[in-house]
């Protein structure tokens, strides 16, 4: 009969206390993983699905590097730590060695062991720890690595992803600003911590960090539309193709340049074919051009998903509208458009029911501009729609509406 350490009584020997506490700490090492929303896992997760480096940013004892290893778990693949401050720039770039005759077989660069395993393995997760306290010469060795995967003369295999982390300069140990060249290699993260997710987990059950679920089916098309996207913003932004911050800390963070779009552009594709939801889009796609630029994306995001109004005024009986608001005025101010690129009759006519459809399920100021341009549009001998008399009063109340806003407006002015 097998007996427990825990059986024992307390006059052991120093060893077997040391197996008493062995057995304690498997004990609370021992935790489960659920499904759990989770956005800042949901975002890494397809960033290392779309097989791109991801640094997380953070202040210390959020749970970076426990995030880390049990993503490594999940996705069964061998962790490899490097603690990027304490080690040489040779450890990335590669260690000189003289052979018999270097003039005919050259000095060939030799590889850390960390870098041998890896290929040794074929596959595993390589993590760049502590990232803002490595110093300006060792983050010149890491631009290799980060973007080519090359260490030396060797070169990791495809299955090697990366991930680092880093924390601000002003809680980091002797902390560097990161360099530009090298911040604009990473998909940026801030990552931080959830109440819930913290006290879960302390009781023994943390998230499951699982990969997105790819279509098949989608996958042309989402290449099509991310292409469409990021070509259509530059096309009329070419301000935004390569902007480096002017200040240095910002340098530091994600900014547009064309890696970074190309990276946006993988995101976006992958994000497509997952279904993703668009406030992961939003962190990943700021967290690679930056937020300005990155805003200016999903805004064009969503007007290439905005329903064409030839389809709206061909059919207003089955239109379905945006419900946020900004969207839904783009649409209604794209039908009237349309109405006044080409008039005629019945297109004012289906105008008008869109307008009455707008009226009834958002809210009546968005159709105030709209309806009052379309009845500057129309021609002699159309009657008047019936539907003008119902829009006719949200027009009036808006109107009322904004002559009290800017009479306040001048009052609070007057008193000043």
């Amino acid at each position: 009969m097998s007996i427990s350490v825990l059986d024992l009584p307390f006059t052991t020997l120093p060893a077997q206390r040391l197996d008493v506490a062995a057995e304690l700490l498997a004990l609370l090492g021992d935790t489960a993983t659920e499904p759990r929303p989770d956005t800042q896992l949901e975002a890494l997760m397809l960033a290392v699905a779309a097989d791109l480096p991801v640094l997380l940013w953070g202040e210390p004892g959020i749970g970076k590097t426990a995030a880390l290893n049990q993503l490594a778990t999940s996705l069964n693949l061998p962790l490899t730590t490097v603690i990027a401050s304490v080690h040489e720039p040779t450890d990335f770039s590669g260690l000189p060695i003289v052979g018999d005759d270097p003039a005919v077989q050259g000095v060939p660069m030799a590889p850390p062991d960390w870098a041998v395993r890896l290929v040794q393995a074929g596959r595993g997760l390589l993590f760049l720890d502590e990232l803002s306290t490595a110093p300006p010469a060792v983050q010149a060795a890491l631009l290799r690595l980060v973007l080519e995967r090359r260490v030396g003369a060797l070169e990791l295999p495809p299955g090697v992803r990366i991930v680092a982390a880093a924390n601000p300069r002003s809680s980091a140990a002797d902390g560097w600003e990161l360099s530009a060249p090298l911040a604009n290699r990473f998909v940026h993260l801030q990552w931080s911590y959830d109440h819930e997710v913290v006290v879960r987990g302390l009781g023994g059950v943390w998230p499951r960090a699982t990969l997105p679920r790819l279509d098949p089916a989608r996958l042309h098309q989402s290449v099509a539309y991310a292409r469409r996207a990021v070509c259509g913003l530059l096309t009329a932004r070419p301000g935004l193709v390569h902007k480096l911050p002017s200040a240095e800390t910002r340098r530091g963070g994600p900014w547009p340049s064309p890696r970074s779009w190309d990276m946006a552009l993988r995101l976006i594709a992958f994000a497509t074919a997952a279904g993703t939801s668009r406030e992961v889009l939003s962190m990943l796609v700021r967290g690679t051009v930056g937020d300005g630029p990155g805003l200016e994306l999903l805004a064009s995001l969503d007007r290439m998903d905005l329903p064409d109004p030839e389809a709206l005024l061909a059919d207003p009986a089955s239109a379905v509208l945006p419900d946020r608001g900004d969207l839904r005025q783009a649409v209604l101010d794209g039908v009237v458009a349309a109405v006044r690129a080409r008039p005629d009759r019945s297109r004012w006519d289906a105008a008008w029911a869109l307008l009455v459809l707008a009226l009834d399920t958002g809210a009546p100021d968005l159709v105030v501009v709209p309806a009052t341009t379309l009845a500057s549009l129309r021609q002699d001998g159309w009657d008047v729609p019936a539907a003008i008399e119902r829009l006719a009063g949200a027009v009036a109340v808006a109107k009322r509406a904004d002559q009290a806003v800017e009479q306040a407006a001048e009052q609070a002015g007057a008193r000043r």
